[in-house]
């Protein structure tokens, strides 16, 4: 098996593929991953229109998620819908985060194969499905399905230069925004214990597929109100395997500038791989010139209004805010491409022309 990534071959990564002004990518068609990738909703139209629109206002990567119950039902479909998908991706000169994991299951449902549910009226990510899903992650037995999956996607597409990273699992251990209270004790602890085991299991699956691109698990407990910036088991773990690191934090600028110092000190190129949380004061005028500045890729929630509404605040934040409505949560475009700020989408292309034009053309190209 191959070791993690050394510092300096980290750091030659970010020197050829430069700084990451991206976003986390569904349609506006798809209300989950799953609907994204069947074969009877996968919407290549569409992802070339937004992503066009993306290009256009000077986006240069995103990530997106992957959903391994369609593995299992269609796996030579969703290699081939894969393929699609970078190949529309880089006509537009966007690169692409793929992630195989993930224990956001905010719809309340163990994933499902076929026709997915609509969305439920004014919620924020109301059917978003996790992959593999959590009877499978707390049971261990089951484990060789997942590894048999992490192992083929990775191992076909191990060579891409269309794909820039893998983000192996997406907030390992999450037990979910929107469930009862007795859901919530339930996933509690017994989750996050295997959601540990399995973070070891992964990387330790994906590196033996021995791929060029580099690997990361996203650190997303952080309280630096608390003075306890991912200091939780997890993510401990994901610091210490990922090549590159990578973190979530939707919170308030001096928040993330906290966050942004504390990862300094791991001398390794840094992503922080979802914020953008208007109402709690994570805002993009505001952050966008600090991950420029610290040359942190970004990857901010959401790219067009669409069926995950996440343009709508996270329930509790809708509850308290003195008027929830009047902005948007995540997104950035209209469903016509539009922007919701002329601000924001200027930002965008001002900072990622800037990257491109003080590039050192030596030092990236180098492999």
């Amino acid at each position: 098996m191959t070791m993690r990534w050394s510092n300096e071959r980290a750091n030659r990564w970010y020197q050829q593929h430069g700084w990451a002004c991206g976003f986390n990518y569904l349609p506006r068609t798809a209300v989950n991953w799953t609907e994204m990738w069947q074969a009877d909703t996968f919407d290549a139209a569409t992802i070339d229109e937004e992503l066009g629109w993306a290009q256009d206002y000077g986006y240069n990567s995103l990530r997106t998620n992957l959903p391994f119950i369609v593995w299992e039902h269609d796996r030579d479909g969703l290699l081939e819908r894969i393929e699609t998908f970078l190949s529309i991706a880089a006509y537009h000169n966007i690169s692409v985060m793929l992630t195989l994991m993930d224990d956001c299951e905010f719809s309340g449902d163990d994933p499902f194969y076929g026709p997915q549910k609509a969305p439920r009226p004014n919620l924020h990510n109301s059917q978003a499905a996790s992959s593999p899903g959590r009877k499978i992650v707390m049971d261990p037995t089951q484990w060789p399905r997942v590894e048999a999956y992490v192992r083929d996607v990775i191992g076909h597409f191990a060579h891409d230069e269309r794909i820039a990273i893998w983000d192996l699992y997406n907030e390992p251990g999450n037990r979910g925004m929107f469930v009862s209270p007795v859901e919530f004790a339930e996933y509690d602890e017994a989750l996050e214990g295997y959601a540990l085991d399995l973070v070891y299991s992964v990387f330790s699956w994906a590196r033996s597929v021995n791929p060029d691109q580099p690997l990361t698990i996203g650190a997303w407990h952080a309280d630096v109100a608390a003075s306890k910036a991912f200091l939780h088991p997890i993510d401990v773990a994901a610091l210490e395997l990922s090549d590159i690191i990578s973190y979530h934090a939707y919170a308030p600028t001096t928040m993330q500038l906290e966050i942004l110092h504390s990862l300094t000190r791991y001398n390794r190129p840094v992503l922080c791989t979802e914020w953008l949380a208007r109402h709690t004061g994570c805002l993009f005028t505001e952050q966008l010139p600090l991950f420029c500045n610290y040359q942190t890729g970004s990857y901010h929630w959401g790219l067009v209004q669409g069926k995950t509404q996440t343009w709508l605040p996270w329930p509790g934040v809708r509850k308290t805010h003195p008027a929830p409505d009047s902005l948007w949560f995540h997104d950035v475009l209209t469903p016509q491409g539009k922007p919701w700020s002329e601000q924001e989408m200027h930002l965008v292309k001002h900072l990622t022309a800037h990257h491109q034009q003080t590039r050192q053309p030596d030092t990236a190209d180098e492999v």
